[in-house]
């Protein structure tokens, strides 16, 4: 296990949140999205398209490749995710319609207006939220995605948007959020942007490295009404 990387008010682990959770206090909030087992990174989107409808879908122009990797091929344990909800007075997780999780009266509904496509019309995060469904329309596939995002290299890659809009649903105080599935970093960045703390923990290098450059940009973009961090650094566990 290595030391973790300090980034301003960021604390990210490369390592298995197996490890590193039992290190952890109680944090706000849990807001996470965890493999649901279905091989999205094992190379499955290469026989993809993501054209938004099938007059504009072309393999050569909407195909994916993310390299085949073995990461998405079982859902994690019932343990862990056990673990992961205890983390966090609040939890936000994408793909609890995979998992066996206690009824939720808020789901949050991310809907990728993805037209015509082999991708499904929506994702669900389980919540244990104290309010009602809620749902987001966000495109996200093809060259008309919202706000222009970049993609990163993560199969999984949620949008700046929709993790922004997830944490605003997050009962106050919410000063410290964890993602220990924290892949190329989204959540880090929007909690950058929100101004709260994070604790991201990504056991994939390359994702991880990925994960922190993007929070070190999105501290440099800076913001007028608050300080600017300090710069990044590395940090003994103990």
């Amino acid at each position: 296990m290595t030391d973790p990387v300090i980034i301003g008010d960021c604390t990210l682990y490369l390592s298995d949140c197996l490890h590193i959770l039992p290190t952890l206090g109680k944090v706000d909030a849990v807001v996470t999205d965890p493999p649901y087992g279905i091989g999205e990174a094992a190379g499955k989107a290469k026989t993809r398209t993501s054209g938004l409808s099938s007059k504009l879908r072309s393999p050569q122009v909407y195909r994916m490749d993310y390299g085949d990797e073995d990461w998405d091929n079982e859902p994690i344990s019932d343990e862990l995710m056990s673990a992961i909800r205890s983390a966090g007075k609040w939890n936000i997780i994408f793909g609890g319609n995979y998992y066996n999780l206690p009824p939720a009266k808020c789901w949050l509904i991310w809907d990728k207006l993805n037209g015509e496509t082999d991708f499904a019309d929506c994702e669900m995060a389980w919540t244990n939220l104290p309010k009602a469904v809620r749902r987001i329309q966000y495109l996200w596939n093809g060259c008309m995605r919202a706000n222009r995002e970049v993609r990163h290299g993560h199969p999984t890659q949620k949008p700046l948007g929709v993790m922004e809009w997830c944490i605003s649903h997050i009962p106050p105080p919410c000063d410290l959020i964890l993602d220990p599935f924290m892949g190329s970093g989204t959540t880090g960045v929007a909690c950058v942007k929100l101004g709260r703390k994070f604790i991201g923990i990504e056991r994939e290098e390359r994702y991880f490295e990925i994960a922190c450059k993007r929070i070190e940009d999105a501290y440099k973009q800076g913001d007028m009404f608050r300080e600017p961090p300090p710069k990044m650094k590395q940090e003994a566990m103990f």
